[in-house]
C-alpha cells in the first residue's frame, strides 16, 4: 500500500494551487477583452499564490510524525491523487482547450475550487496547524460564493 507523509500532503497541496493559478492566469489572458472577467481572473490567481505560501509556511512548521488515524486519511488521498483532478489524461489544465466562453471559464473555476476545498477539509482532518488551513478553507469558500454569483449573471 503506497501512503503519503504529511510532508508529501503539504506539497501535494502546493502544486494543486499552482494548477490553479495556472488555470486563473490562462483565462485572464483568454478574456483580456472583458476586463471584468480578467480583473476577476487575475485576483483569483493572487488568492492561489498566497494559499501556495501558506502552504510552504505550513510545511516549514510541520515535523516528521504522522497524526493519529493516518492511515485512513493516506487512502482516502490516494484515490483523490489519482483521479481525473490531479493525475487523469484529462488533467484541469488540459481541458482548457475545450473553455470558449466566460461562463465556461466561471464553471470549470467552480469545479476546481469545489475539488480544492474537498482536499483542504481532509487535510484539516489529517494535520496539526488547523488554522492555517481554516483560513485557506475560508478563502476557498468566498472563492466560491464569488464565482457562484458570478455565474448567475450569465444565465
Amino acid at each position: 500500500m503506497i501512503t503519503f507523509s504529511v510532508r508529501e500532503v503539504v506539497e501535494q497541496a502546493v502544486q494543486t494551487e499552482k494548477l490553479g493559478k495556472e488555470f486563473y492566469t490562462q483565462m485572464a489572458e483568454k478574456f483580456r477583452d472583458k476586463a471584468e472577467l480578467k480583473k476577476l481572473f487575475e485576483l483569483l490567481a493572487a488568492h492561489e499564490i498566497r494559499h501556495g505560501e501558506s502552504f510552504l509556511s505550513l510545511g516549514n512548521q510541520l515535523k516528521d510524525e504522522e497524526p493519529e488515524g493516518w492511515g485512513e486519511v493516506t487512502l482516502y488521498l490516494r484515490a483523490l491523487v489519482d483521479s481525473e483532478f490531479f493525475l487523469g489524461k484529462d488533467k484541469c489544465l488540459p481541458s482548457l482547450e475545450h473553455v470558449k466562453t466566460a461562463a465556461e471559464a466561471i464553471d470549470f473555476a467552480l469545479c476546481f475550487e469545489r475539488e480544492t476545498l474537498l482536499y483542504y477539509y481532509t487535510l484539516r482532518e489529517a494535520l496539526k496547524g488547523k488554522e492555517i488551513i481554516d483560513t485557506i478553507i475560508r478563502e476557498e469558500k468566498s472563492h466560491i460564493v464569488w464565482l457562484n454569483n458570478l455565474r448567475k449573471s450569465f444565465i
